[in-house]
Protein backbone atom coordinates (compact mmCIF):
# COMPACT_ATOMS: atom_id res chain seq x y z
CA UNK A 1 0.00 0.00 0.00
CA UNK A 2 2.80 2.32 0.69
CA UNK A 3 3.56 2.55 -3.39
CA UNK A 4 -0.28 3.35 -4.24
CA UNK A 5 0.19 6.75 -2.89
CA UNK A 6 3.09 7.92 -4.92
CA UNK A 7 1.67 5.99 -7.73
CA UNK A 8 -1.89 8.02 -7.36
CA UNK A 9 -0.06 11.19 -7.17
CA UNK A 10 1.81 10.85 -10.31
CA UNK A 11 -1.19 9.76 -12.48
CA UNK A 12 -4.01 11.57 -11.37
CA UNK A 13 -1.58 15.37 -11.42
CA UNK A 14 -2.35 14.34 -15.36
CA UNK A 15 -5.74 15.38 -15.09
CA UNK A 16 -4.79 19.12 -14.29
CA UNK A 17 -3.40 18.84 -18.03
CA UNK A 18 -7.62 19.53 -18.87
CA UNK A 19 -7.51 23.17 -16.82
CA UNK A 20 -3.22 24.46 -17.44
CA UNK A 21 -4.56 23.74 -21.69
CA UNK A 22 -7.81 25.61 -21.25
CA UNK A 23 -5.75 28.52 -19.95
CA UNK A 24 -2.85 28.50 -22.00
CA UNK A 25 -5.46 28.73 -24.90
CA UNK A 26 -6.38 31.80 -23.66
CA UNK A 27 -5.59 35.16 -25.03
CA UNK A 28 -5.71 37.16 -21.94
CA UNK A 29 -2.04 37.99 -21.56
CA UNK A 30 -1.41 38.77 -17.39
CA UNK A 31 -4.39 36.50 -16.68
CA UNK A 32 -2.80 33.32 -19.00
CA UNK A 33 0.24 33.32 -16.66
CA UNK A 34 -1.35 33.41 -13.32
CA UNK A 35 -3.69 30.91 -14.39
CA UNK A 36 -1.19 28.69 -15.94
CA UNK A 37 0.93 28.99 -12.31
CA UNK A 38 -1.55 28.33 -10.21
CA UNK A 39 -2.47 25.14 -12.16
CA UNK A 40 1.53 23.53 -12.08
CA UNK A 41 1.54 25.43 -8.47
CA UNK A 42 -1.73 23.09 -7.67
CA UNK A 43 -0.16 20.09 -9.54
CA UNK A 44 3.02 20.20 -7.17
CA UNK A 45 0.85 20.62 -3.77
CA UNK A 46 -1.22 17.95 -4.11
CA UNK A 47 1.46 15.57 -5.38
CA UNK A 48 3.69 16.87 -2.01
CA UNK A 49 0.21 15.72 -0.11
CA UNK A 50 -0.35 12.33 -1.88
CA UNK A 51 3.51 11.35 -1.45
CA UNK A 52 4.17 12.86 2.01
CA UNK A 53 0.83 11.84 3.69
CA UNK A 54 -0.79 9.69 1.40
CA UNK A 55 -1.55 5.73 2.58
CA UNK A 56 -0.97 6.51 6.31
CA UNK A 57 2.83 8.35 5.66
CA UNK A 58 4.40 10.96 8.05
CA UNK A 59 3.19 12.38 11.49
CA UNK A 60 -0.50 13.72 11.31
CA UNK A 61 -0.39 17.36 10.54
CA UNK A 62 -1.65 19.92 12.74
CA UNK A 63 -4.50 22.03 12.27
CA UNK A 64 -2.99 25.22 11.59
CA UNK A 65 -0.97 23.30 8.90
CA UNK A 66 -4.03 21.97 7.38
CA UNK A 67 -5.71 25.35 7.00
CA UNK A 68 -2.76 26.37 5.57
CA UNK A 69 -2.05 23.79 2.69
CA UNK A 70 -6.21 23.47 1.73
CA UNK A 71 -6.34 27.51 1.93
CA UNK A 72 -3.44 27.46 -0.37
CA UNK A 73 -4.56 24.71 -2.84
CA UNK A 74 -8.00 26.88 -2.69
CA UNK A 75 -6.59 29.98 -3.87
CA UNK A 76 -4.49 28.32 -6.75
CA UNK A 77 -7.93 26.80 -8.17
CA UNK A 78 -9.39 30.09 -7.72
CA UNK A 79 -6.82 31.62 -9.26
CA UNK A 80 -6.72 28.82 -12.49
CA UNK A 81 -10.08 30.44 -13.23
CA UNK A 82 -9.02 33.63 -14.40
CA UNK A 83 -7.84 32.39 -17.72
CA UNK A 84 -8.97 28.49 -17.65
CA UNK A 85 -12.93 29.92 -16.49
CA UNK A 86 -14.87 26.52 -15.02
CA UNK A 87 -12.37 24.48 -16.79
CA UNK A 88 -10.67 25.11 -14.02
CA UNK A 89 -12.82 24.50 -11.18
CA UNK A 90 -11.30 20.51 -11.93
CA UNK A 91 -9.09 22.02 -9.43
CA UNK A 92 -11.57 21.38 -6.83
CA UNK A 93 -11.36 17.29 -7.10
CA UNK A 94 -7.71 17.83 -5.79
CA UNK A 95 -8.85 19.98 -3.22
CA UNK A 96 -11.23 17.70 -1.76
CA UNK A 97 -8.94 14.47 -1.98
CA UNK A 98 -5.86 16.45 -0.29
CA UNK A 99 -8.64 17.61 2.75
CA UNK A 100 -9.09 13.64 2.72
CA UNK A 101 -5.95 12.89 3.02
CA UNK A 102 -4.70 15.59 5.19
CA UNK A 103 -7.54 15.26 7.54
CA UNK A 104 -8.02 11.82 7.50
CA UNK A 105 -11.37 11.84 9.60
CA UNK A 106 -15.01 11.71 8.27
CA UNK A 107 -15.32 15.29 8.69
CA UNK A 108 -12.69 15.51 5.77
CA UNK A 109 -15.91 14.75 3.84
CA UNK A 110 -17.43 18.27 4.05
CA UNK A 111 -14.81 19.53 1.93
CA UNK A 112 -15.67 17.42 -0.93
CA UNK A 113 -19.40 18.28 -0.38
CA UNK A 114 -18.87 22.06 -0.41
CA UNK A 115 -16.61 21.60 -3.46
CA UNK A 116 -19.75 19.86 -5.26
CA UNK A 117 -21.91 23.18 -4.49
CA UNK A 118 -19.03 25.63 -6.20
CA UNK A 119 -19.29 23.56 -9.27
CA UNK A 120 -22.83 23.79 -9.62
CA UNK A 121 -23.49 27.10 -7.79
CA UNK A 122 -20.55 29.57 -10.03
CA UNK A 123 -21.58 28.71 -13.21
CA UNK A 124 -24.90 30.04 -12.56
CA UNK A 125 -23.96 32.97 -11.75
CA UNK A 126 -20.70 33.87 -13.61
CA UNK A 127 -21.83 35.14 -16.98
CA UNK A 128 -20.23 32.94 -19.69
CA UNK A 129 -19.26 29.31 -17.45
CA UNK A 130 -21.03 26.41 -17.99
CA UNK A 131 -21.78 23.39 -16.00
CA UNK A 132 -18.76 20.42 -16.86
CA UNK A 133 -20.61 17.68 -16.85
CA UNK A 134 -19.30 14.71 -14.30
CA UNK A 135 -17.40 16.89 -12.00
CA UNK A 136 -19.56 16.77 -9.10
CA UNK A 137 -19.73 13.28 -9.89
CA UNK A 138 -15.82 12.75 -9.74
CA UNK A 139 -15.53 15.45 -6.77
CA UNK A 140 -17.48 12.77 -4.83
CA UNK A 141 -16.53 9.63 -6.12
CA UNK A 142 -12.78 10.38 -5.81
CA UNK A 143 -13.22 12.10 -2.17
CA UNK A 144 -14.89 8.89 -1.16
CA UNK A 145 -12.78 6.17 -2.76
CA UNK A 146 -10.00 8.34 -1.16
CA UNK A 147 -11.46 8.38 2.25
CA UNK A 148 -12.29 4.76 2.27
CA UNK A 149 -8.51 3.98 1.65
CA UNK A 150 -7.42 5.94 4.24
CA UNK A 151 -9.50 3.97 6.59
CA UNK A 152 -8.51 0.49 5.01
CA UNK A 153 -4.66 1.26 5.87
CA UNK A 154 -5.76 3.10 9.46
CA UNK A 155 -7.24 -0.13 10.26
CA UNK A 156 -4.56 -2.01 8.80
CA UNK A 157 -1.91 -0.21 10.77
CA UNK A 158 -4.32 -0.39 14.06
CA UNK A 159 -4.48 -4.15 13.39
CA UNK A 160 -0.40 -4.29 13.01
CA UNK A 161 0.22 -2.21 16.32
CA UNK A 162 -2.32 -4.83 17.97
CA UNK A 163 -0.63 -7.91 16.56
CA UNK A 164 2.45 -6.50 18.00
CA UNK A 165 1.25 -5.78 21.36
CA UNK A 166 -0.01 -9.10 21.45
CA UNK A 167 3.44 -10.62 20.30
CA UNK A 168 4.81 -8.40 23.66
CA UNK A 169 2.11 -9.54 25.96
CA UNK A 170 2.61 -13.20 24.88
CA UNK A 171 6.18 -13.03 25.50
CA UNK A 172 5.68 -11.34 29.04
CA UNK A 173 3.61 -14.02 29.85
CA UNK A 174 5.56 -16.43 28.96
CA UNK A 175 8.38 -15.08 30.89
CA UNK A 176 6.34 -14.99 33.99
CA UNK A 177 5.25 -18.60 33.41
CA UNK A 178 9.36 -19.75 33.38
CA UNK A 179 9.93 -17.74 36.70
CA UNK A 180 7.14 -18.85 38.45
CA UNK A 181 7.64 -22.49 37.13
CA UNK A 182 11.23 -22.49 38.03
CA UNK A 183 10.81 -21.51 41.36
CA UNK A 184 8.33 -23.49 41.61
CA UNK A 185 10.05 -26.85 40.33
CA UNK A 186 13.77 -26.07 41.59
CA UNK A 187 12.50 -24.57 44.70
CA UNK A 188 10.85 -28.03 46.01
CA UNK A 189 12.94 -30.15 44.59
CA UNK A 190 16.35 -28.62 45.68
CA UNK A 191 14.87 -28.40 49.49
CA UNK A 192 13.77 -32.34 49.58
CA UNK A 193 17.41 -33.06 47.91
CA UNK A 194 19.19 -30.95 51.03
CA UNK A 195 17.19 -32.76 53.12
CA UNK A 196 17.74 -35.89 52.12
CA UNK A 197 21.48 -35.40 51.57
CA UNK A 198 21.74 -33.73 54.77
CA UNK A 199 20.01 -37.31 56.19
CA UNK A 200 22.52 -39.64 54.47
CA UNK A 201 25.43 -37.81 55.50
CA UNK A 202 24.46 -38.58 59.23
CA UNK A 203 23.28 -42.26 58.42
CA UNK A 204 26.64 -43.09 56.60
CA UNK A 205 28.01 -44.37 59.46
CA UNK A 206 25.18 -45.33 61.65
CA UNK A 207 23.08 -46.96 58.75
CA UNK A 208 25.20 -47.15 55.41
CA UNK A 209 22.42 -49.29 53.85
CA UNK A 210 19.76 -46.59 54.67
CA UNK A 211 22.54 -43.84 53.51
CA UNK A 212 23.04 -45.25 50.37
CA UNK A 213 19.18 -45.79 49.45
CA UNK A 214 18.55 -41.85 50.31
CA UNK A 215 22.04 -40.86 47.91
CA UNK A 216 19.99 -42.91 45.18
CA UNK A 217 16.81 -40.66 46.19
CA UNK A 218 18.77 -37.67 45.75
CA UNK A 219 20.28 -38.82 42.41
CA UNK A 220 16.48 -39.63 41.69
CA UNK A 221 15.18 -36.45 42.37
CA UNK A 222 17.85 -34.43 40.44
CA UNK A 223 17.21 -36.29 37.73
CA UNK A 224 13.29 -35.82 38.02
CA UNK A 225 13.92 -31.84 38.54
CA UNK A 226 16.42 -31.63 35.25
CA UNK A 227 13.32 -33.32 33.42
CA UNK A 228 10.94 -30.90 34.82
CA UNK A 229 13.20 -28.19 33.70
CA UNK A 230 13.20 -29.73 30.37
CA UNK A 231 9.73 -30.05 30.53
CA UNK A 232 8.82 -26.18 31.60
CA UNK A 233 11.00 -24.89 29.18
CA UNK A 234 9.13 -26.54 26.46
CA UNK A 235 5.91 -26.36 28.47
CA UNK A 236 5.10 -30.40 28.39
CA UNK A 237 6.09 -30.87 32.11
CA UNK A 238 2.74 -31.83 34.25
CA UNK A 239 2.67 -32.77 38.13
CA UNK A 240 0.11 -35.32 39.37
CA UNK A 241 -1.74 -35.21 42.81
CA UNK A 242 -0.78 -38.92 43.73
CA UNK A 243 2.72 -37.86 42.93
CA UNK A 244 3.11 -35.11 45.04
CA UNK A 245 1.15 -37.06 48.18
CA UNK A 246 4.02 -39.94 47.63
CA UNK A 247 6.69 -37.17 47.67
CA UNK A 248 5.40 -34.96 50.36
CA UNK A 249 5.23 -38.55 52.29
CA UNK A 250 9.29 -39.21 51.26
CA UNK A 251 10.27 -35.48 52.17
CA UNK A 252 8.16 -35.29 55.82
CA UNK A 253 9.79 -38.77 56.49
CA UNK A 254 13.14 -37.53 55.30
CA UNK A 255 13.26 -34.53 57.70
CA UNK A 256 11.70 -36.52 60.69
CA UNK A 257 8.61 -34.05 60.65
CA UNK A 258 5.36 -36.20 61.46
CA UNK A 259 3.07 -35.99 58.56
CA UNK A 260 -0.55 -36.93 57.81
CA UNK A 261 -1.22 -37.17 54.51
CA UNK A 262 -4.12 -38.22 52.73
CA UNK A 263 -4.12 -41.53 50.24
CA UNK A 264 -6.34 -41.00 47.75
CA UNK A 265 -7.32 -38.09 45.06
CA UNK A 266 -10.61 -39.58 44.05
CA UNK A 267 -12.95 -37.45 45.95
CA UNK A 268 -11.24 -34.43 43.50
CA UNK A 269 -12.68 -33.01 40.56
CA UNK A 270 -9.82 -33.42 37.88
CA UNK A 271 -9.71 -29.90 37.24
CA UNK A 272 -8.77 -28.98 40.50
CA UNK A 273 -5.75 -32.00 41.13
CA UNK A 274 -3.22 -29.88 39.42
CA UNK A 275 -3.89 -26.99 41.10
CA UNK A 276 -3.91 -28.88 44.90
CA UNK A 277 -0.55 -30.54 43.46
CA UNK A 278 1.46 -26.95 42.86
CA UNK A 279 -0.07 -26.16 46.37
CA UNK A 280 1.21 -28.98 48.00
CA UNK A 281 4.22 -28.90 46.42
CA UNK A 282 4.45 -25.09 47.78
CA UNK A 283 3.35 -26.37 51.03
CA UNK A 284 5.81 -28.90 51.58
CA UNK A 285 8.50 -26.85 50.53
CA UNK A 286 7.10 -24.09 52.99
CA UNK A 287 7.34 -26.14 55.80
CA UNK A 288 11.14 -28.26 54.66
CA UNK A 289 12.63 -24.77 54.47
CA UNK A 290 10.97 -22.07 56.56
CA UNK A 291 8.70 -23.74 59.24
CA UNK A 292 11.24 -25.56 61.21
CA UNK A 293 7.96 -28.00 62.10
CA UNK A 294 7.50 -31.13 63.77
CA UNK A 295 4.04 -32.20 62.63
CA UNK A 296 2.32 -31.69 59.66
CA UNK A 297 -1.16 -31.84 58.77
CA UNK A 298 -2.22 -32.24 55.30
CA UNK A 299 -6.25 -31.82 54.60
CA UNK A 300 -7.96 -32.47 51.27
CA UNK A 301 -11.98 -32.04 50.38
CA UNK A 302 -13.46 -32.16 47.03
CA UNK A 303 -13.26 -28.47 46.53
CA UNK A 304 -10.18 -27.57 49.29
CA UNK A 305 -7.06 -28.61 50.29
CA UNK A 306 -5.30 -27.44 53.73
CA UNK A 307 -1.51 -27.63 54.73
CA UNK A 308 -1.47 -27.17 58.71
CA UNK A 309 2.20 -27.14 60.64
CA UNK A 310 3.44 -26.61 64.06
CA UNK A 311 6.22 -24.05 63.07
CA UNK A 312 7.39 -20.86 63.09
CA UNK A 313 4.09 -19.78 61.06
CA UNK A 314 3.59 -16.54 59.16
CA UNK A 315 5.37 -13.29 59.84
CA UNK A 316 3.32 -10.54 60.82
CA UNK A 317 2.07 -7.96 58.62
CA UNK A 318 0.54 -4.74 59.99
CA UNK A 319 -1.96 -5.03 62.06
CA UNK A 320 -0.41 -8.28 63.10
CA UNK A 321 -2.19 -10.15 60.11
CA UNK A 322 -0.20 -12.79 58.43
CA UNK A 323 1.32 -12.39 55.64
CA UNK A 324 2.62 -14.13 52.45
CA UNK A 325 5.48 -13.20 50.52
CA UNK A 326 7.52 -14.83 48.51
CA UNK A 327 7.47 -15.76 44.84
CA UNK A 328 6.26 -19.34 45.22
CA UNK A 329 2.70 -17.90 47.30
CA UNK A 330 2.82 -15.42 44.29
CA UNK A 331 2.90 -18.06 41.11
CA UNK A 332 0.04 -20.37 43.39
CA UNK A 333 -2.04 -17.19 43.42
CA UNK A 334 -1.77 -17.04 40.06
CA UNK A 335 -2.68 -20.60 39.39
CA UNK A 336 -5.83 -20.51 42.05
CA UNK A 337 -7.15 -17.45 40.09
CA UNK A 338 -6.88 -19.25 36.78
CA UNK A 339 -8.86 -22.24 38.24
CA UNK A 340 -11.22 -19.82 39.82
CA UNK A 341 -10.28 -20.70 43.41
CA UNK A 342 -8.32 -18.59 45.89
CA UNK A 343 -5.65 -18.83 48.34
CA UNK A 344 -5.61 -18.07 51.55
CA UNK A 345 -2.57 -18.28 54.08
CA UNK A 346 -2.96 -17.40 57.91
CA UNK A 347 -2.66 -19.12 61.41
CA UNK A 348 -2.79 -22.97 61.86
CA UNK A 349 -4.96 -24.50 64.92
CA UNK A 350 -1.34 -26.06 65.03
CA UNK A 351 0.45 -22.78 66.20
CA UNK A 352 2.54 -22.59 62.67
CA UNK A 353 1.32 -22.07 59.58
CA UNK A 354 -1.61 -22.48 57.17
CA UNK A 355 -1.63 -22.54 53.56
CA UNK A 356 -4.95 -23.23 52.04
CA UNK A 357 -6.66 -23.44 48.60
CA UNK A 358 -10.21 -23.28 48.06
CA UNK A 359 -12.34 -23.69 44.97
CA UNK A 360 -15.03 -21.17 44.12
CA UNK A 361 -18.62 -22.47 44.13
CA UNK A 362 -20.92 -20.83 42.05
CA UNK A 363 -23.43 -20.66 45.51
CA UNK A 364 -20.82 -18.89 47.94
Amino acid sequence: MRVVGPAMGVVWVVFLVQPWLAAWRSHVGLARDVSLAAVAGLAVSFAWTVVTRGGGRGERMGSRGVVLVLGGQAVLVGLSTLAAAEQGLVGLVFLSVSAVFLIGQPRALLVPLGASAVVVGLPRVVPGWFTIDGLVLSVLLASFAVFGFTQLVQRNRQLQLAQAEVAVLAVERERERIARDMHDILGHSLTVIAVKAELAGKLFELDPERSRAEMAQVQALARGALADVRGMVSATRAVTLAGELAGARQAFDAAGVQAQVPGSVDDVPEHLRELFAWALREGTTNVLRHAAASRVEVTMTADSLVVDDDGHGPSGGAGGEPTAPGNGLHGLTERARAARARLEVSRSPLGGYRLAVIARNEGR
